[in-house]
């Protein structure tokens, strides 16, 4: 055997070896469910309509690999307990207004209404 002939082929087997040993993409992983929790009730004008439309077009955008199902406030856990349930894995989502949670951190006020906090620019950036 040639030197040649035997680079070729370790190459080949080498590559080979490593593509079987990737995981397959997530596409081909098939459907995933994720569940979203709100603090807002079924229904809710702006808020809770939003947190469904959200999950409807992300289940949309995604050709229903992923689907999102959305709990209201007290279906899953209480309206404020919502980040906690991501937090401990409970749920996957959370659609909530940041400043519910600034016992956890301080800076979270400031990414939701907060009078003289951040602009629109500086939210953007």
């Amino acid at each position: 055997m040639d030197r040649r002939s035997f680079l070729r082929t370790s190459t080949f087997g080498g590559a080979a070896a490593a593509a079987s040993t990737l995981a397959a993409p997530a596409v081909a992983q098939g459907r995933t469910t994720w569940r979203m929790v709100t603090t807002w009730p079924r229904n809710f004008p702006g808020l809770g309509v939003g947190a469904q439309r959200l999950a409807d077009r992300i289940t949309a955008a995604t050709d229903g690999q992923l689907t999102v199902e959305v709990f209201s406030a007290g279906e899953m856990v209480p309206a404020l307990q919502s980040l906690d349930a991501v937090i401990d894995g409970t749920a996957e989502m959370s659609h909530g207004a940041a400043y519910y949670w600034q016992n956890k951190s301080v800076a979270l006020s400031f990414f939701t209404g907060v009078p003289f906090g951040l602009t629109a620019a500086e939210h953007s950036a």
